[in-house]
């Protein structure tokens, strides 16, 4: 790991807001080969690109309330779907195929985060966020992980609302967030993918998405703002914001914008440490 200074987050200027007018935004994710980002309207049931620094169009409508969202190892855009309680992947030529929708022949509750490694294993979360009237069929809240040749693995289950989900930059440790229990967790990440030994990382309110910089300090969205932690799980403090944000992801060509989901807004601001 490149040997970056440390991170003052008291110098980090003020997000801005992009653009704002959405239903509830989430899923940003950046497409390094062709240099624009895709976030998520879950209620809004769309899915938009934007072209920084503030160019936005449909990208996907209706987007089956697509929450998570997420690039392949092959560049084809994975999709945490809580309408059709599936993870999905947008072919190249455009058709939608869905690569898991059960386990054990239980219905997925609504998946909700993604975090690919880069051999093609894809880990996802699964609280019931976006089931509304509908039933549950799993009595738990997993964290799954698709191996590359599709085989479904239940790593965790859990009863306090798995979230966000990311891996560090060398891909040995898979962070978590427990939503309701207001902690981050960290798991090693073994050579075939599979995780163990989970120990707590950090302690936020009411974590979501995740980001991570290519020193490994951890952007949580909170309802605080962006509590940010250092890969030991020291709080290094957090970016304050107008709207409670959902999650957050880098972009730009140099990687150093930090892209906010924020309820009913996008907003954006330059860090001194890239993401990727």
């Amino acid at each position: 790991m490149e040997n970056w200074p440390p991170l003052d987050v008291n110098k980090i200027a003020k997000p801005a807001l992009i653009a704002d007018g959405f239903l509830f935004t989430e899923g940003p994710v950046w497409n390094r080969h062709e240099n624009y980002l895709l976030f998520s309207d879950i209620a809004g049931d769309t899915i938009y690109k934007l072209i920084i620094p503030d160019k936005i169009d449909i990208f996907r409508q209706p987007s089956n309330n697509a929450n998570g969202l997420a690039f392949d190892i092959n560049g084809c855009l994975l999709a945490a779907e809580h309408g059709s309680r599936s993870v999905t992947r947008l072919q190249k030529d455009g058709s939608i195929q869905t690569i898991v929708s059960s386990y054990m022949n239980q219905r997925l509750h609504s998946p909700n985060d993604l975090a690919v490694r880069s051999d093609g294993t894809i880990y996802f979360t699964d609280p019931p966020f976006g089931l509304g009237s509908r039933k549950p069929e799993m009595d738990f809240m997993g964290l799954f992980r698709l191996d590359p040749g599709g085989n479904i693995f239940l790593e965790e289950q859990f009863q306090q609302y798995p979230n966000g989900v990311a891996l560090s930059p060398d891909e040995k440790t898979l962070y978590l967030a427990l939503t309701f229990a207001h902690k981050i967790i960290a798991f090693n990440v073994a050579p075939n993918g599979s995780i163990n030994n989970p120990q707590l990382l950090a302690r936020a309110s009411y974590p979501d998405g995740m980001a991570v910089d290519l020193a490994g300090n951890i952007y949580i969205a909170s309802s605080e703002g962006i509590k940010v932690v250092s890969r030991e799980g020291a709080s290094l403090g957090t970016i304050s914001l107008e709207q409670h944000p959902a999650n957050c992801a880098f972009a730009g060509e140099d990687g150093k914008t930090l892209i906010i989901t924020a309820r009913t807004g996008l907003y954006g601001l330059k860090l001194p440490i890239p993401g990727f």
